[in-house]
């Protein structure tokens, strides 16, 4: 199984997983050209994807998901709370349900519920379907809850939100309004609550730690790097950025 990104952050995030023959997509803010060119990069044709997964319906995460399913006829999978305030009633869609697995090819998806500012957020978590091995995706969460700490503990794979560093947060450009948005229960996770998450998990088998969804503005990768650090026992941790997400990473 393998995971790379096309670009994580507030100006756009799209996430691809592998296992077989399958090619998942978890979500696409990206307009069909900047997606094509961004896939590109990765060797691949959007007509290689076999089914995208949309987390929540904010544009940074769902903004060319519909454009790019319509075009090449892709299944897509999202809550139905999600597609009730996202899409026309025409367009067809495939209901995911927190706490029900579904198989999509050579993959096995669980959704997982997250306190976001959205109608109804799913994060999920991957398992191949001829092994044990298992990856989490987990981002545009509020804060850390008990299911969520159950729910992605010990995976072999984790990408983390690190969206923003608290006193960055309170002294930067944001209007004060977005601030207690980003900062509230149902906005993003900190710094200090993804390194919280962390340490309440298991995270012996983990062989892959991703750090994204990091704040342009807000947060800087040297921060979560040096934050990172601290903690004993944990891969070298891959950080994703905005422009270039990182490449394939086999876990």
């Amino acid at each position: 199984m393998r995971i790379a990104s096309l670009g994580s952050g507030s100006r756009g995030n799209a996430t691809l997983l592998q296992h077989g023959e399958t090619t998942l997509l978890v979500d696409n803010g990206f307009s069909l050209r900047q997606f094509g060119q961004r896939l590109s990069r990765l060797g691949l044709v959007p007509e290689a994807i076999d089914a995208v997964l949309l987390t929540h319906e904010h544009s940074d995460h769902s903004g060319g998901v519909e454009r790019l399913c319509r075009a090449f006829e892709i299944p897509l999978w999202t809550a139905v709370g999600t597609a009730r305030v996202l899409f026309s009633p025409d367009f067809d869609y495939r209901p995911l349900v927190a706490g029900r697995p579904v198989e999509i090819g050579d993959l096995e998806v669980m959704p997982v519920t997250v306190p976001h500012d959205a109608s109804e957020p799913l994060q999920f978590i991957f398992r191949q379907n001829d092994g044990d091995k298992r990856l989490g995706i987990l981002t545009d969460a509020g804060h850390v809850t008990t299911h969520m700490i159950e729910a992605f503990d010990g995976l072999d794979g984790l990408l983390l939100e690190f969206n923003y560093d608290p006193e960055m947060l309170a002294s930067g450009p944001y209007p004060e309004m977005l601030k207690q948005r980003v900062g509230g229960n149902h906005g993003h996770l900190s710094n200090e609550q993804s390194i919280a998450l962390l340490r309440q998990i298991d995270t012996r088998g983990l062989a892959c730690l991703i750090a994204a969804h990091i704040s342009e503005k807000n947060n800087t990768p040297a921060i979560v790097a040096a934050l990172l650090a601290q903690l004993e026992d944990l891969p070298a941790p891959v950080l994703a950025s905005q422009n270039a997400g990182f490449d394939w990473i086999t876990i």
